[in-house]
């Protein structure tokens, strides 16, 4: 028995969703990393210098989840907008960095705004597929 119920339950949810479901929990889990991000920025990291790692952390956490999404990308099945997603996730790799650099809180908004509208079209994706009336193309995640 799992000593953690919430550990558990997200195991659980994790090994029960599909593709597209994984996808849209990547993107939820890098829009909370950015959003993480953002609020230890604008609390002035000048003033405030263990935000610093924080920022870090948080913006190293959200470019995982997008090389994990660029993984993810299936060329074969995806063509052009398999690739054109591609092209997205690099910018949002560099635009992160960048942003951690300069440590430049709006880049990080712009960066997910686009995430944000993102995982709506992938959840959407995701619900028609559930309910059997579309699958979605270019993704392969390995269960």
């Amino acid at each position: 028995m799992n000593a953690n119920p919430l550990a558990a339950y997200r195991e659980t949810r994790v090994k029960t969703a599909s593709p597209a479901q994984l996808v849209v929990m990547l993107y939820d889990e890098a829009l909370k990393q950015c959003d993480i991000a953002v609020d230890y920025l604008e609390q002035d990291v000048k003033k405030h210098p263990g935000n610093i790692e924080k920022v870090n952390a948080a913006l190293g956490k959200a470019q995982d989840i997008i090389t994990e999404l660029m993984a993810s990308l299936d060329f074969e099945a995806g063509g052009d907008i398999a690739q054109n997603l591609f092209s997205l996730y690099v910018w949002f790799g560099r635009e992160l960095l960048e942003a951690n650099l300069a440590k430049d809180a709006m880049r990080v908004v712009s960066v997910r705004r686009m995430l944000a509208e993102l995982r709506g079209a992938w959840a959407e994706a995701a619900s028609k597929v559930q309910s059997g009336s579309a699958a979605p193309v270019g993704v392969n995640i390995a269960g």
